[in-house]
């Protein structure tokens, strides 16, 4: 039984990627829980009723009842349109950030994957309507995938799994990619960057593993030279096209310290196809 977390602000992208998630684990036992956050009522309420605890409270109970509609709402249309007896949804409507409460519920679920739509976005737009995604990308313990704005599903035949090869199949999610790509029959394709120096024995290895680990899946793999990693994926993209992206998020590779950086934005903003990130692995 997959447990797997959509959280929504009720916007198209959002029921967009809630959409995908139902037709991706299509026939697979899934309890889907529709997540909508709202914030502190101080922050509406403070400057405009001068700090009435009784007035914050009613308005508080007012955008709980909202939301609880709303997302019970999503959770019947979506339902209606994709019926299957293996998915199972409970709504969730909670007075607290997106980031700190998807934390907190990936604890107390025990959840498997998030999946949520991503806007795509330019100038200081991006500032603003890419952080919540960007946050809990930054934050995940466990897989996200997220869905481009307007995306129409695809059954992914064709992933790209961009590594450096410093992580194995013991990593977080790795077991959940297997199970996509068996599922849907799906070509892998590794591609790694390779700029000039030899892979190191822990790398081969790792190669070795992940080989091992997917062998019964269809997978090749891809050694791109004298390009970094962001330019081989544009590049592998406009010649070949794919369905799904995978990138690791650990501490080893292009990623650190990058969450908020050109790399991450152009992936998460301007990807044209669904990406599956890889949490860093503690």
């Amino acid at each position: 039984m997959k447990k797997i977390l959509l959280p929504t602000d009720f916007s198209a992208a959002s029921i967009n990627a809630i959409e995908y998630a139902v037709q991706l684990f299509r026939n697979e036992d899934c309890n889907f829980y529709v997540l909508n956050t709202y914030e502190p009522v101080a922050l509406y309420t403070s400057t405009t009723y001068g700090n009435d605890p009784g007035l914050d409270l009613e308005i508080g109970e007012l955008f709980k009842k909202k939301s609880k509609e709303q997302v019970q709402k999503v959770i019947d249309e979506v339902s209606a349109k994709y019926r299957d007896e293996h998915h199972v949804f409970k709504g969730i409507s909670t007075f607290n950030m997106l980031s700190i409460e998807v934390n907190e519920l990936v604890n107390d679920y025990d959840l498997d994957l998030i999946i949520m739509g991503t806007n795509g976005a330019s100038g200081l737009k991006e500032v603003f309507i890419g952080s919540q995604t960007m946050h809990v990308i930054k934050n995940a313990k466990v897989p996200v995938i997220g869905v481009p704005q307007g995306y129409s599903y695809k059954q992914p035949k064709d992933i790209l799994f961009t590594t450096d090869y410093k992580t194995n199949e013991h990593h977080t999610g790795m077991y959940l990619l297997e199970n996509i790509c068996n599922k849907n029959i799906s070509r892998l394709i590794f591609l790694n960057a390779y700029d000039g120096n030899s892979l190191t024995s822990q790398q081969v290895a790792n190669m070795e593993s992940l080989n091992a680990f997917f062998k019964r899946d269809a997978h090749l793999t891809q050694i791109v030279k004298g390009m970094d990693v962001l330019d081989a994926m544009d590049d592998f993209q406009s010649r070949h096209g794919i369905d799904l992206l995978v990138l690791v998020h650990n501490k080893h590779n292009f990623f650190e310290n990058l969450l908020f950086k050109p790399v991450v934005k152009k992936v998460v903003h301007h990807a044209s196809v669904p990406f599956l990130i890889l949490p860093t692995q503690n």
